[in-house]
This record gives structure tokens, C-alpha cells and sequence, in this order.
């Protein structure tokens, strides 16, 4: 186990999914006093617990604990609900406490609750994560924050215990504006690679021909490496991104369009794609499982 920080902040996790529960991890074993609270799966819980967290009861009891809060839940209504409700965040951090939303929220909502948090004297920083599961756990994730300076340096020791790769990219809002703009290019990437596998196979070409071709060419990438682990070795656990998510950022990267007054043809594009898969019953697939619900608006099976 590292040592201690030096740093006096007492750290409070809100959503302890495949995501949270890796950078939660870090940070206690790193030396960061931690609180944690339960939500449906206890089994992250005890595993914090185990290795020296402790369970808060309530999201008061946990914001009385805290200097700094992550949340690392769905999207916006519940970062909303955590920091609004009564007995919820607002209500219980002190002065001089921040919040750091590491979901993949919409910008015009963080801006917002920002706003209403300053006035009681909490900062507001969002930190939304890119990479897997996998990189979470090891400690080696990138984050794009968005956060006012004094705020992002006072971050940066707890961000550095679970991220390899820290980017600034402006004030509150940036983050999740950034965040939003990368999942729509790796999310288009996955539309494009679901509708060339889906007629790669109605032509006669099999996923291996594909792959030999486009592996160590200019064309692969890391994600698409995850992705078709799926689609050539059956690995349901290779990309854990769940369509209903995609579909969601993309609804936001579409408002965000929509508020700066740009016309976006293939954003809207990519999210039809995903709302398919979504109306078809695959909310809870993952992304790479996208070529069968293609499959299936041409009359094929949408089984996996």
C-alpha cells in the first residue's frame, strides 16, 4: 500500500459500479480516509470495507464525513437527485467542500448545480472518465475535469490515485462537455463498425477476414481492439459500456448541439443507431453487441 497523503481531505463515493468501485479502490489503498454508502450491491461495499473504508447510512452521514465527494452514477438525474434531495449533499457538506461528478452528465445541468452549490460556499468539478473497468481497478484511467484552477489543484493529489492520464480542460461544464464530444466519436465508431460487420457478413465476408485486414492498419485502434473482442472471441466483459448509456450521452451531445445552435446530421445519426438497439430490447447489452440489433432491422436475429 502507498503512503499516507499529507493531504488533509477525507474523502465520501457515491456509486460503486463496475467503474466506481476500481476508483474507489485507489483511493483507499493510496492512503485517503474513505466513506462509502450502498446502493443495491453490497458486495463493493464489503470489499471497500475490507480494505479500510468505511459505510456511511445516509448521504448526510457521508457528506458530515467528507472534504471532497466523487459521484461515478448514470447521468445527470442522479447526480441531481444525490446533491438536491433532502438529506442529500447541499444540505450536509460544509463550506469549503467539493463535489466531483465523474459520470457522464449533461453540461447544462452541471453548470447549474455548480452554481447552486457555490452559493453555499462548495465547489463543483467534473471528472468524467474514459477507458474501462479494467483501467479503473488498476488505477491507470483518463479523466478530462472541469474545474476552476485553485479547485483542480487542490484535485489533483486524489484524481492522481486513480488516473493515469489527467487533463484541465477548463472550467466547470468543460469536463463533461469534452467527455461528450469523445463518447460521440468512439460511440460513432461503433455504429460504423456494427453496419460494416452486419454487411460484411451479407456479403460473405466473415469478422476474422475483416479483422485481418484492419488490425495493425491505420485504422485500428484500442477501441476497437475491446470491441471486437467481442465479436471474434464471444467476450461479453471485453467493452463493459451498456447501450441504454450510449444512447443517453448521445441524447446529450445532442442537446449540447442544440444549445450552441449547431446542426449535427451525423451525431443524430450515431444515436439513431443506438436507440434501435435500445427500443429493441438491448439496453443492457454493451456496445460491441451492436452488430446483431443492425442485423436484426434487416430481418436477422437480435439474440446474442
Amino acid at each position: 500500500m502507498s503512503k499516507k497523503p499529507q493531504e488533509n481531505e477525507t474523502i465520501g463515493f457515491i456509486g460503486l459500479g463496475m467503474m466506481g468501485h476500481g476508483i474507489a479502490k485507489n483511493i483507499v489503498e493510496k492512503g485517503y480516509p474513505l466513506t462509502v454508502i450502498a446502493h443495491r450491491n453490497r458486495t463493493p461495499v464489503d470489499d471497500l470495507i475490507a480494505r479500510g473504508a468505511s459505510e456511511a447510512p445516509s448521504l448526510a452521514e457521508l457528506a458530515a464525513r467528507s472534504s471532497v465527494v466523487f459521484l461515478c452514477v448514470t447521468g445527470s438525474p442522479e447526480v441531481e437527485a444525490a446533491v438536491r434531495r433532502p438529506g442529500g449533499l447541499a444540505a450536509h457538506l460544509q463550506p469549503g467542500s467539493i463535489v466531483v461528478d465523474c459520470s457522464s452528465s449533461d453540461p447544462s445541468s452541471t453548470v447549474q448545480l455548480a452554481a447552486e452549490l457555490k452559493a453555499k460556499g462548495i465547489d463543483f468539478a467534473d471528472a468524467p472518465l474514459s477507458r474501462t473497468p479494467k483501467e479503473a481497478w488498476e488505477g491507470t484511467l483518463d479523466t478530462m475535469v472541469g474545474a476552476q484552477d485553485a479547485v483542480f489543484a487542490r484535485l489533483r493529489p486524489i484524481l492522481d490515485t486513480w488516473a493515469g492520464k489527467i487533463v484541465h480542460i477548463g472550467g466547470v461544464g468543460d469536463g463533461h462537455r469534452m467527455k461528450l464530444l469523445n463518447n460521440f466519436i468512439s460511440l460513432g465508431y461503433g455504429a460504423l463498425y456494427a453496419e460494416a460487420l452486419a454487411l460484411a457478413d451479407r456479403v460473405g465476408i466473415s469478422a476474422d477476414r475483416v479483422d485481418s485486414v484492419i488490425r495493425g492498419g491505420r485504422m485500428d485502434c484500442g477501441f476497437y481492439q475491446t470491441f471486437m473482442k467481442f465479436t471474434l472471441e464471444g467476450d461479453r466483459d471485453a467493452h463493459k459500456f451498456s447501450l441504454a448509456n450510449a444512447f443517453k450521452d448521445l441524447r446529450y451531445l445532442e442537446s449540447m448541439a442544440n444549445g450552441a445552435g449547431l446542426v449535427n446530421p451525423v451525431g443524430n445519426a450515431v444515436k439513431n443507431a443506438y436507440a434501435v438497439a435500445v427500443a429493441a430490447g438491448g439496453a443492457a447489452d454493451y456496445v460491441p453487441m451492436l452488430p446483431a440489433y443492425v442485423d436484426g432491422l434487416n430481418g436477422g436475429d437480435t439474440k446474442n
